[in-house]
């Protein structure tokens, strides 16, 4: 957390110096499966971040130490683009704090089911770099945080809990044992769009592809999101909570930018190839307990977006296919979005 909150210090000021017409994005993520009336799995996740307006080369800056500078060359090789479409590269930075939290299905067993998945959670903070064109967009983001009882997890399950009458886990003291984490994660997506009618009815198709490598999560993943809808947002997607997921920073031609409305369904895809799954795996150096995970792993969501004057709101059911080997089936939960751009 310290190198996040160094490299926020040195890149602030610079985000502050956009152009007025061009606002910070704020984001606010929140997934639960008790919008589908379960309680285990994959329980409860929330994410906070901010995406900062588009900037141009502003890793060059000379105000800014040299080892920030050099950042920009070692991600600009992530970052392909035709040599016609160099001058159109516009790029953020995204700053995230986030919180998950997983649970076996018994509740009120206290011993360890060796059966079922571990205890954990995850509390982490996150600086992303995005460079995009009209119809693609590559990220970049380095996550850093903790799991264990240093995350909290059983405080803010309880806290929930306590809030809603609901009963509490009992086998929090199973829980996987406190490590640093880390997880390194890039994404491309490209962005296909159908000629809108003149009602504002319209249709786009993106495709993303990605991988991630730490401690926490090592994949390759791959998957496509279909909106139609009217007035579709200049945007990247109505990701679910996922690592590469806040791409919601609106384009020029967003309605976002005018104070329009809009309103679109959309239907994602994503599947991954898991080599390391923390939440699955138990700890990376210390004995702790561990399932025999899935390697391949589905998900699918439906749902429905709207935009209205500065804000954009949506919501959509998850699936996640099996993760483990005992798992009787997938699981399923909501997933709500939040952005505002101010």
């Amino acid at each position: 957390m310290r190198m996040n909150a160094l490299l926020l210090a040195c890149l602030l000021p610079l985000c502050a110096q956009a152009a007025d017409d061009a606002p910070w994005t704020y984001n606010f993520y929140l997934e639960n499966d008790l919008f589908t009336q379960t309680d285990q799995n994959y329980t409860n996740g929330v994410r906070f971040s901010a995406v900062s307006p588009d900037i141009d080369n502003f890793l060059y800056d000379p105000r800014l130490p040299s080892w920030v500078r050099g950042v920009n060359d070692w991600f600009e090789p992530l970052y392909p683009v035709p040599e016609s479409h160099i001058d159109e590269v516009r790029r953020n930075i995204v700053l995230t704090l986030g919180q998950q939290i997983f649970t076996p299905e018994d509740i009120d067993r206290t011993t360890l089911d060796l059966n079922d998945r571990p205890y954990s959670a995850w509390l982490y903070g996150g600086v992303g770099y995005h460079a995009k064109t009209r119809n693609q967009l590559n990220s970049v983001e380095l996550n850093l945080g903790i799991v264990g009882p240093a995350a909290l997890g059983q405080e803010a399950q309880d806290i929930v809990h306590e809030l809603r009458g609901f009963d509490k886990f009992q086998g929090w003291d199973n829980q996987i044992n406190n490590e640093p984490g880390l997880q390194l994660v890039y994404e491309h997506k490209t962005r296909s769009r159908s000629e809108s009618h003149p009602s504002g009815f319209g249709a786009d198709l993106i495709w993303h592809a990605g991988a991630s490598l730490g401690n926490i999560a090592t994949y390759a993943n791959l998957g496509a999101e279909l909106r139609a809808g009217w007035h579709l947002p200049d945007d990247f997607g109505t990701s679910a909570l996922r690592p590469g997921g806040d791409n919601s920073a609106p384009g020029r031609k967003d309605p976002r930018r005018n104070g329009s409305w809009g309103l679109h369904g959309f239907i994602s895809l994503d599947g991954r190839w898991v080599l390391q799954d923390i939440f699955l795996d138990g700890n990376t150096w210390r004995d702790s307990h561990s399932v025999d995970k899935k390697p391949l792993v589905g998900e699918a969501a439906i749902g429905v977006s709207t935009i209205f004057d500065r804000w954009k709101m949506s919501f959509a059911r998850v699936h996640r296919s099996r993760e483990f080997d005992g798992q009787s089936q997938g699981h399923s939960y909501g997933s709500l979005a939040v952005s505002y751009n101010y």
